[in-house]
C-alpha cells in the first residue's frame, strides 16, 4: 500500500470514529433532554448510533436523499424522524414516540449544525 493511500485510509477511519462518537454523545444528550425519546444504557446508545448511521446511509443510497434533519428541508427532517422512530424497533433499551421522534429530529438537527461532524 502506498503512503498516500495509507493516509487516506487513516483519515477516513478517523473521520468515521469521530462521527460515531459525536453521534453517540448527541443521542445521549437528546435522550436526556427530549421527552418521548429514551435510550437506556451505554450499550443501547452505542447500538442506536450504529443502527441510525446504517439506516441513514441506506436511505441516502437507496433514495439519493440526504436524510439529515436539515439536509433537504422538510423531506430530510421527516426522513430523520422516521429513522429515529424505526430505530426503536431494532435497538433494545430505546423507546421513541412519534412526537419524541419529531422533537428529537429538530434537536439533533440543531446540534448537528453546531457540533463538528455529521450526525445523520
Amino acid at each position: 500500500m502506498k503512503e498516500k493511500e495509507k493516509k487516506g485510509t487513516i483519515s477516513i477511519l478517523t473521520s468515521l470514529v469521530i462521527r460515531f462518537i459525536v453521534t453517540s454523545v448527541i443521542l445521549a444528550i437528546t435522550s436526556f433532554l427530549i421527552p418521548g425519546f429514551v435510550i437506556t444504557g451505554l450499550g443501547s446508545i452505542v447500538l442506536a448510533a450504529i443502527v441510525i448511521s446504517i439506516l441513514d446511509y441506506g436511505i441516502e443510497k437507496l433514495m439519493s436523499v440526504d436524510a439529515s434533519p436539515f439536509g433537504k428541508g422538510l423531506k430530510g427532517f421527516v426522513l430523520a424522524a422516521i429513522i429515529l422512530y424505526i430505530a426503536q424497533f431494532i435497538v433494545p433499551g430505546m423507546g421513541v414516540s412519534i412526537i419524541g421522534a419529531i422533537f428529537a429530529a429538530i434537536f439533533i438537527g440543531i446540534l448537528d449544525a453546531i457540533l463538528p461532524g455529521r450526525v445523520m
